[in-house]
């Protein structure tokens, strides 16, 4: 391992395992982006110390996928992880601590996952500025991989509003949203492994057409879960609760999390964010399969 490397790796698990630290020392486990931050940054630890042994011990060589586009999807995606604790964290929870020991315990931890971000985000830089030899396929860094990445990524801020079960354990339908985020979330993550492992070339259909139908089938999802969401949460016809000044938890600032009003509006939000994204990945492969028939050459 190359000293630069074994910096930043060390900067990595230091600033992760101190975050970890503060966060799992507060009283704090009944909000849900608190528990949220705490797995997240548990996650970065774990992954980036198996990194470590596996290049400690050159077992790198031993994997027939590309290791140079594993390490950098590695980097990407976990300095946006450590972003988004950076700003979920405080924004959700720490803002609602007094000036307490807790409170200085919780902008340590946001400072530290802040640290994490840096060293994840300056490998991610380090290793684009590697040469592009056969340690690389190309995949990390376009546009569908962004669009790939975004998605799971607000998938993932989706998850901790969606651990209150009180927020839709009464309605079926409401359900049915987050078996959506479920299983659009796991189809995202399979379709980001298949290209690392370049077993999409091996799918008995073209890589366009697997990507449009999987795109297109996200679009739908989405679209019923924003308006089955919407309706069942915010529309009084449906038993929904349009004002949030009628919610009990918001009118009064006693509680250290985020209010169920504002807990439901999140979920929407984020839910129209990502069906954006799908949308836009879905505008692109429409093009990719509009553009790919005509290049390939016809049989005589």
């Amino acid at each position: 391992m190359t000293q630069p490397k074994g910096l930043l790796r060390t900067l990595q698990l230091l600033s992760t395992c101190v975050a970890i630290s503060l966060v799992g020392s507060l009283d704090s486990w009944t909000v849900p982006t608190s528990n949220w931050s705490f797995v997240i940054l548990c996650f970065c630890f774990v992954v980036t110390f198996i990194i470590l042994i596996i290049e400690s011990l050159a077992l790198q060589y031993c994997f027939s996928f590309s290791w140079g586009d594993f390490i950098l999807c590695h980097a990407c995606y976990l300095a946006l992880f450590c972003l988004l604790v950076s700003i979920i964290y405080p924004a959700t929870y720490v803002q609602f601590l007094f000036y307490t020991p807790s409170w200085d315990h919780a902008i340590a931890a946001t400072a530290f996952c802040f640290i994490s971000t840096v060293a994840y985000a300056t490998e991610a830089i380090w290793i684009l500025g590697w040469p592009q030899t056969g340690d690389f396929t190309g995949y990390i860094g376009s546009l569908p991989f962004l669009l790939k990445m975004l998605e799971t990524l607000v998938a993932c801020v989706i998850l901790p509003f969606i651990s209150n079960s009180s927020l839709y354990m009464d309605h079926p339908l409401l359900v049915s949203c987050v078996a959506v985020y479920s299983i659009c979330f796991f189809l995202g993550i399979m379709t980001i492994l298949l290209n690392l492992a370049d077993y999409e070339n091996r799918l008995p259909i073209s890589s366009s057409t697997f990507h449009l139908v999987l795109s297109l089938l996200s679009v739908l999802l989405y679209i019923g879960a924003l308006v089955l969401w919407s309706l069942y949460q915010f529309d009084a016809k449906f038993g929904g609760q349009p004002e949030r000044s009628r919610d009990v938890s918001c009118q009064h600032r006693v509680t250290n999390y985020v209010c169920i009003w504002d807990q439901r509006l999140a979920v929407a939000i984020l839910t129209a964010i990502n069906l954006l994204i799908y949308v836009a990945d879905l505008l692109y492969w429409a093009c990719q399969f509009s553009v790919v028939p005509e290049d390939q050459p016809r049989d005589s």
